[in-house]
């Protein structure tokens, strides 16, 4: 009779037993690599993309009005000083030099008549048949026609150089930029006809915005890298040329909102026009670096903090051998490591390498432990 009721406890025994959780399996202990955070230094050095120009860019126009009938310049071609770039209409300038020379053979006849003139009264006065009052009138005369004479000559200098004006010439040697007036088209005097890079030094312009341009001073030395051209050959990447602040604009562009800089390169530099520049300046004199501390990128994790978004590391307890996660601020960038602007002091000890299999109270084992430079 005891045997039947054996069976029954322990067929119950054996069905609790399976209806029951299974137990969860103990979080295996993680080996994690560590750094010591330290305190390091960083310097600003800010790298700005620019492009090549000419030192002097000059817009070149008639100094007359007329009807543009040649234009033998193209964007990229070279020229030599006295080379011809485009011509004018010269009738109406010619007709109006012709007129002038007129004008002066008219002035030249009247004066050489007035000092006849006065020659023939002199005589007369010498035999007496004059008086002195009819030379000073006859002298009187011969001086108004000579400066008649010196004005018409002057206005005819005048419109002989303007028949000269039609043909626009370079004034020095250089590239031609661009071309802002095609054939057959009437121009104002001064409107610009085409652009001119003229031969000697070269400058690299960038913008600097308005954060950053009170640190530029003009002298300050530069580094220029050039991503073509000289940026690389067939022995290897040329090394970065010398540069030099040579102007700050005093006013923002009113587009960017950024500062234009002007920077000089060496004398002899063979840099392209237009050809892309990227510009490293040197910190202002007197800045000593900053203390912070930094870290690899591979210590940082995303973490989410209610409706805020931001980043974290693994700090190291070592008393318990476990991690936390503890939200930090990070300032910026230094080459390949970040700069942490607030949520660690040196001395502490972070996972550098593995933080995204990590939880948060989790025992770990040190890898290895190195310190921030």
């Amino acid at each position: 009779m005891k045997t039947p009721h054996f069976v029954l406890i322990m067929t119950a025994a054996l069905a609790l037993a399976a209806c029951s959780r299974p137990q969860a399996p103990q979080e295996p202990i993680r080996s994690v690599k560590l750094l010591t955070v330290g305190a390091g230094s960083v310097t600003a050095r800010a790298e700005y993309a620019g492009e090549v120009r000419a030192r002097t860019e000059s817009r070149l126009g008639f100094r007359v009005g007329g009807k543009l009938v040649q234009r033998p310049a193209e964007v990229g071609q070279r020229v030599k000083p006295g080379q011809l770039l485009a011509q004018l209409d010269a009738q109406d300038l010619a007709l109006s030099s012709q007129a002038a020379q007129a004008q002066v053979s008219a002035a030249q006849t009247q004066r050489d008549l007035a000092a006849a003139d006065l020659k023939r009264y002199q005589d007369l006065l010498a035999q007496g048949f004059v008086s002195g009052a009819e030379i000073e009138r006859r002298q009187a005369t011969l001086q108004s026609a000579e400066a008649t004479l010196r004005q018409a000559k002057a206005q005819g200098a005048v419109q002989g150089n303007q028949a000269g004006y039609a043909r626009l010439l370079a004034d020095g040697a250089g590239v031609v930029l661009a071309v802002e007036a095609e054939v057959g088209q009437v121009v104002a005097a001064g409107t610009p006809v085409l652009r001119l890079a003229r031969d000697g030094a070269r400058d690299v312009v960038i913008a600097v915005p308005e954060d950053r341009v009170g640190q530029v001073r003009p002298g300050m030395p530069a580094q220029v890298r050039l991503w073509a051209g000289q940026g690389a050959v067939a022995s290897g990447p040329v090394a970065p040329l010398s540069a030099e602040v040579r102007e700050v604009a005093a006013s923002a562009d009113p587009a960017t909102r950024t500062y234009q800089v002007k920077l000089s390169l060496p004398d002899g530099a063979t840099a392209p026009l237009g050809a892309t520049a990227y510009v490293t300046l040197a910190p202002a004199s007197g800045v000593a670096s900053a203390t912070v501390v930094k870290l690899p990128t591979s210590a940082l994790m995303r973490s989410d903090a209610g409706d805020r978004t931001g980043s974290s590391v693994w700090v190291y307890d070592a008393a318990a051998s476990t991690v936390q996660p503890r939200p930090v601020v990070v300032a910026g960038a230094d080459g390949n490591e970040v700069v942490i602007a607030a949520g660690l002091k040196p001395g502490e000890e972070v996972v550098a390498v593995g933080s995204h299999v990590l939880s948060p109270g989790q025992k770990v084992t040190r890898f290895a432990a190195a310190a921030t430079q």
